[in-house]
């Protein structure tokens, strides 16, 4: 089957998240390999992972690349990044299901499908949380999880607790990534959206994304030990770091 323009420009743009993505995560496809290997140890042929906070679909696009009879269920509240990752994934059918929901809800889990899900995971998102919004988040996934389900968080925790080498070191690596990234043509993260929003159905998901997000209070940096209490808080009999590099981490939590 041929692919539309719309399809073809959105791979273009999930691409380009992707580089802009790397150049600030030194090792991002590393990250995403521990990632998908501690899934592997718990998912089936025929399971479900949800995707939270999926963006255009990056690690979703993974997910069902690595796992050939695996189903995704993909979860945001950015409409211009839901429609993006509808057109960019197109190809894997209803393996893959986008959905609108905001995890600041505390019924977000109301606009999920009926089906169970077996892991759940989520890449470079859940840092905009908010403390009491984060450990309610890890409830309702302890309450959503079968027994051995796992919970997979990559993403940046950028607590200063006083370490100054520790900071420095993160900083150096931040700014060499970045450069390299920009040297090899990478966009910023405000680069990015405005060449989203120039063309393709997603852009006019523009004005609503902005209304949306417009009056979202910054978010403090959380600790990993924040991260780790609060999923055992919320059910899981394991929680810890599966991999850091610096200030990047693989969380994992198994019910």
């Amino acid at each position: 089957m041929t692919d539309s323009p719309d399809e073809t420009r959105a791979r273009e743009l999930l691409r380009a998240w992707d580089s802009q993505q790397a150049a600030y995560i030194t090792h991002r496809e590393a990250r995403f390999e521990v990632m998908l290997d501690a899934l592997a140890s718990a998912i089936t042929p025929g399971s479900t992972v949800l995707d939270l906070a999926c963006g255009p679909g990056s690690l979703a696009q993974r997910v069902l690349r690595r796992f050939e009879s695996v189903r995704v269920v993909a979860v945001d509240y950015d409409p211009l990044l839901l429609e993006l990752g509808r057109h960019a994934l197109a190809e894997f059918g209803d393996r893959v299901e986008f959905i609108d929901a905001d995890l600041v809800d505390p019924d977000w889990m109301t606009a999920l499908p009926s089906a169970r899900i077996d892991a759940v995971a989520s890449s470079t998102a859940l840092h905009w949380l908010a403390p009491p919004v984060l450990t309610r988040l890890y409830q309702d996934l302890g309450r959503l999880l079968p027994p051995g389900g796992v919970f997979l968080n990559g993403d940046h925790l950028r607590l200063s607790d006083g370490r100054r080498l520790f900071a420095e070191l993160a900083a150096a690596d931040d700014r060499r990534s970045q450069e390299r990234g920009r040297a090899d043509g990478a966009m910023t993260w405000v680069e990015w959206f405005p060449a989203a929003m120039a063309s393709g159905p997603w852009a006019a998901h523009g004005p609503e994304r902005e209304r949306r997000f417009a009056d979202r209070p910054p978010t403090p940096d959380l600790s990993v030990d924040f991260h780790v209490d609060a999923l055992r808080v919320g059910g899981f009999v394991e929680a810890g770091t599966a991999w850091q590099h610096y200030d990047d981490y693989v969380i994992l939590a198994q019910r």
